[in-house]
């Protein structure tokens, strides 16, 4: 890739008060001395966001201009600006950086198969942000600092304010893209992850010009080096089911597959951490130390983490190296994944725990991207909503989810990967009435489909989703199993099963580019 540096950027960069690659412990240390944040029990630092604890999806803007036009799927996700304002922003930014007492830099990468890495710098008001950007992405040694020359620069400033008038924004906050320049710029929000998901969207635009899969998932590997995705947005279990102590962790939420395999985008984990406790989550549990970094976590007065505490937020995060977990690849990449899994938190209660999807089923499924939403990920939502989100990740896709799902199905089809739906939401009834499936019983579910044995186990097809239930699962009570049998009102789980599946239906009308055999892999009942 060709090297972009604007003017402005060199001029930010060599001022008199920019900090570059700072350790670990000299980040923490600028945390403290600027009252950016707490040092926890554990070593970890925590931080607050203010009003902004999620991502602000309706102020993130994309420059329109002739290097990507004809390639963005333009619209509410990808909304367009002209490169004007743009421009500047840019300007002002840069401005107000330079006026600071002090500034921080990162330099890292963004992926860890060097065949397709990219170069990345992060610009920092914040030290407790350049602190998570270390964190998160992947760090480069010192002989490799020597010839870094970053392709992409993210500058973030949380105290600089867009005039939505002038500026023709949506509010004071944006993040904004332009490919040509290769800058991305958020201001507004004190919200960490928009510095990881804003990466995250541009290896979506360049890896697949690569022929490489971007994909929002998850990925571990077996003794066996057999490999397993895990695509869910965020808050369906990504995280806390990819870490798992008999499997070697690859990346718990960003990847990309090409010709070799799979490969980590980051160099960290970002976990929701809301009712984290060590029993049921060891791994992240014992990941929040020193260099972690809380976001939103309640402290108690001796600066213990009250994780069931949502004052701030239900959104509560933990940034953390992926050497902070036992068990992982060394490097980040592995070979090509025998078993997908699709993770959906249903707020209904009406889709299976578990399910076999065919081929037809699997891209179906892959292009609804049908989840709730959790309560914190996004501003103003405050309890589970019934979306649909393309490939699992429609926010951070720049292209049409159909490159995205031409390609999944052509890797399918190459590798005869085994796909599977896993619902980590509701069972007994809907939000409010039933309960979240137990942690344990998805445990052994996804087990037991990594270890093939519900690659030939006898099937029930759910009447209403045409979907293929295993008749039993070691661990598991067959009960469980079939959603109509855990509702104590059958008709009430009739009727909030039908109206599900009328939502896919709707929903599904947009990809009018699918195949016939694959519209018809939706729910059987059609109204």
């Amino acid at each position: 890739m060709k090297t972009v540096e604007k003017s402005l950027v060199k001029e930010l960069i060599s001022h008199e008060n920019i900090q570059h690659n700072l350790s670990v412990p000299q980040l923490v240390e600028k945390v403290l001395e600027r009252n950016e944040g707490t040092l926890t029990n554990t070593g970890a630092v925590r931080a607050t966001t203010g009003k902004y604890t999620g991502r602000s999806p309706k102020d993130k803007f994309i420059v329109r201009d002739k290097v990507c036009d004809t390639f963005i799927n333009w619209g509410p996700v990808n909304q367009p600006i002209e490169e004007v304002y743009f421009d500047n922003l840019y300007r002002k930014m840069v401005d107000y950086l330079k006026g600071k007492d002090e500034v921080y830099s990162f330099q890292g990468f963004a992926g860890a198969d060097a065949n397709y890495r990219l170069p990345i710098q992060v610009i920092n008001e914040y030290a407790w942000h350049n602190l998570f950007s270390r964190q998160l992405f992947i760090t480069a040694s010192d002989a490799e600092l020597k010839t870094h020359h970053s392709e992409f620069t993210v500058i973030s400033a949380p105290n600089f304010k867009a005039d939505p008038i002038v500026d023709k924004t949506n509010s004071e906050t944006f993040i904004m893209i332009s490919f040509k320049k290769r800058i991305i710029l958020i201001g507004g929000t004190e919200y960490a992850g928009e510095i990881k998901k804003s990466i995250f969207s541009i290896m979506n635009y360049l890896l697949p010009q690569q022929d490489i899969l971007s994909m929002h998932c998850s990925a571990n590997v077996g003794a066996e080096g057999d490999v397993a995705l895990f695509f869910g947005l965020s808050g369906t279990g990504k995280t806390t089911l990819s870490a798992d102590p008999h499997r070697r962790l690859i990346g718990d939420d960003e990847h990309g597959w090409g010709p070799d395999g799979v490969f980590n985008i980051e160099g960290g984990c970002y976990a929701k951490c809301v009712n984290l406790s060590q029993e049921k989550e060891p791994q992240i549990f014992n990941a929040i130390r020193f260099g972690a970094v809380l976001e939103n976590v309640i402290l108690n007065d001796t600066r213990i983490p009250d994780y069931d505490d949502t004052l701030l937020t239900e959104n509560t995060r933990a940034a953390y190296p992926l050497e902070y977990i036992d068990h992982i690849m060394t490097p980040s990449v592995a070979g090509h994944p025998n078993t997908i899994i699709f993770l959906t938190a249903d707020a209904s209660g009406t889709l299976p725990p578990i399910s076999r999807l065919t081929k037809e089923q699997a891209m179906y499924h892959f292009l609804s991207g049908y989840t709730s939403k959790l309560a914190g990920t996004e501003r103003g939502v405050t309890e589970p909503q019934a979306t649909f989100s393309a490939c699992f990740g429609s926010p951070f896709l720049p292209l049409a989810p159909a490159r995205y799902a031409e390609m999944l199905g052509g890797k399918i089809d190459l590798y005869n990967a085994n796909v599977f739906l896993v619902n980590t939401g509701w069972t007994g009834g809907p939000y409010g009435v039933g309960e979240r499936i137990k942690l344990s019983y998805t445990r052994a579910m996804i087990h037991s489909a990594l270890e093939g044995e519900l690659n030939t186990v006898e099937t029930t097809v759910d009447e209403i989703f045409g979907l293929q239930i295993p008749s039993s699962i070691p661990g598991v009570p067959d009960s469980v199993l079939i959603p109509r049998y855990t509702w104590q009102d059958k008709v009430a789980y009739g009727i909030a099963a039908k109206s599900l599946a009328m939502k896919f239906h709707y929903n599904f009308e947009k990809f009018t580019e699918a195949g016939e055999s694959i519209k018809q892999a939706g729910p059987l009942y059609k109204g």
